[in-house]
């Protein structure tokens, strides 16, 4: 195990407290403070050792849900063996399945936004902007910038992922044979996609479970742009003077999109106004108004699959699966090299918000809102949650904050949005775009190249929060 797993894993330990979640929709009456029993020591043990787990996928190469996913398990089998053994017999049960519908909610939004970025791939949206600016002939210096940019205004209607991997493909294509400035574009590109993602609902788990919750509403969101942007063009700015100059040689290959990729970014936006609608208009669940839009995909995929013309007579053609074209009704079939991951974020999900919930139910919930909210104050406890998510990934800790439900103020709230966010940028395994593009870019972006930074990073994110107070001190008078 690196030095940089084990700093890690006592970091995690040492904050495991605060990392509660869940209220019980059970009767207050019939709930036991298991905090000091063998239960509540062996449900931390686990999910500690799950972490670590997920901690060292880069080197062990098991995928992040498997540890979750048992620990989740077995936390709750304890929980409901106690329970059952004291009498209560539905406490638990209603507590999980509170749990359950928190999962149901934020996987059924996702999936259909999977999906759509999906469909938009294998049209070839996304290559096409790719060799659009490869071969532009932009200077080092300008791609960096145009990297930057374009991940931080892609990323709140797309997520930081996909946004991350998109640049990170048009840096390689660039500039391979320059492993500095591959480096330093990838440290931009990904405090750039996780800054743009921390003012959108869209943009990141973190925001979309705020959103969701009904903390803070769509639009109050966008407030959030400035210190955002703040976030990323104060680093970006530093480092830029550390990108060589020239020019890159790169070729003129064009490619050009699929039939209907216009089309299919078109129903992705009507999607979104459809769950904005659901949500602040009748009151309903975003996801309701996500799967609502599938359907607009799902029609125009069979609008596709029977005017599919541009195949036939040709060698190989095959008319029955002319409809993976555009990869809906197949169910992800499609998208054989993406599926697998996508799957494994998703029950990943399902196992941080069971783990953490499991462990909310326990009592660690007062335990910590006290410590975090009453003793430290909000303001020294927001900050310390976007320091925390770079070490320890910012769901479970948002999912924590939203399920403590500190009295807070709106400005308070839009900040842990905020750090949350983009606290994860100060270490390249602080959120899933560094994570991921290690891997696309391995021994060129490197933990150790994002570490030289991160003094310059966090320059930006105290930058950030100070712009959020300056901008945004009208929302520190309204009490949720």
């Amino acid at each position: 195990m690196s030095k940089r797993v084990l700093v890690s894993l006592v970091s995690l330990l040492s904050l495991l407290p605060l990392l509660p979640t869940m209220a019980s929709a059970a009767d207050t009456a019939n709930r036991l403070d298991l905090t000091n029993t063998w239960v509540g020591y062996a449900s931390l043990v686990l999910f500690v050792l799950a972490y670590a787990c997920v901690m060292c996928e880069e080197y062990t190469h098991m995928r992040k849900s498997k540890p979750v996913l048992l620990a989740a398990g077995i936390i709750w089998a304890f929980i409901g063996w106690i329970y059952a053994s004291h009498g209560f017999t539905h406490a638990a049960a209603d507590a999980a399945r509170d749990n359950i519908l928190e999962f149901a909610e934020l996987f059924l939004f996702l999936l259909v936004a999977m999906t759509y970025i999906n469909a938009m791939e294998e049209r070839l949206v996304f290559e096409r902007l790719r060799v659009k600016l490869v071969s532009a002939g932009f200077s080092l210096r300008g791609i960096f910038w145009i990297t930057g940019l374009l991940a931080f205004f892609i990323s709140p209607v797309a997520d930081n992922l996909t946004t991350a991997l998109l640049m990170c493909a048009v840096v390689l294509a660039i500039g391979r044979d320059k492993v500095k400035f591959v480096s330093l574009a990838c440290i931009n590109i990904v405090v750039a996609a996780n800054a743009g993602g921390a003012f959108s609902p869209f943009g990141d788990i973190t925001t979309l479970m705020v959103w969701q919750k009904g903390v803070v509403h769509f639009w109050t969101f966008f407030h959030l742009f400035i210190p955002a942007a703040v976030n990323w063009l104060v680093p970006a700015l530093i480092m830029s003077f550390a990108v060589q100059s020239g020019k890159p040689t790169v070729g003129t290959t064009d490619i050009q999109m699929k039939r209907g990729a216009v089309v299919v970014m078109i129903l992705f936006l009507m999607t979104i106004g459809t769950a904005v609608c659901f949500h602040n208009f009748l009151h309903l669940p975003p996801m309701m108004g996500m799967m609502t839009g599938l359907s607009y995909l799902k029609l125009f995929g069979y609008y596709l699959k029977k005017t599919h013309k541009g195949g036939r007579g040709t060698p190989g053609y095959d008319p029955e699966k002319a409809d993976e074209r555009i990869g809906d009704t197949q169910a992800f079939d499609v998208f054989r090299k993406v599926a697998r991951a996508e799957w494994d974020t998703l029950m990943f999900f399902y196992g941080v918000i069971l783990c953490v919930g499991g462990l909310g139910f326990i009592g660690y919930l007062s335990m910590v809102s006290h410590v975090m909210y009453d003793q430290w104050g909000a303001t020294t406890a927001n900050v310390m949650v976007g320091v925390l998510s770079a070490i320890v990934d910012n769901i479970p800790v948002m999912f924590a904050v939203l399920t403590m439900q500190p009295d807070m103020s709106l400005g308070q709230w839009l900040l842990v949005t905020l750090t949350a966010g983009v606290g994860g940028s100060m270490l390249s395994i602080g959120s899933a775009a560094g994570v991921a593009l290690m891997g696309q870019a391995r021994g060129i972006y490197t933990f150790a190249n994002h570490l030289k930074w991160m003094p310059v990073i966090a320059l930006g994110y105290g930058a950030s929060i100070v712009a959020h107070f300056l901008l945004n001190s009208r929302f520190f008078d309204i009490m949720l």
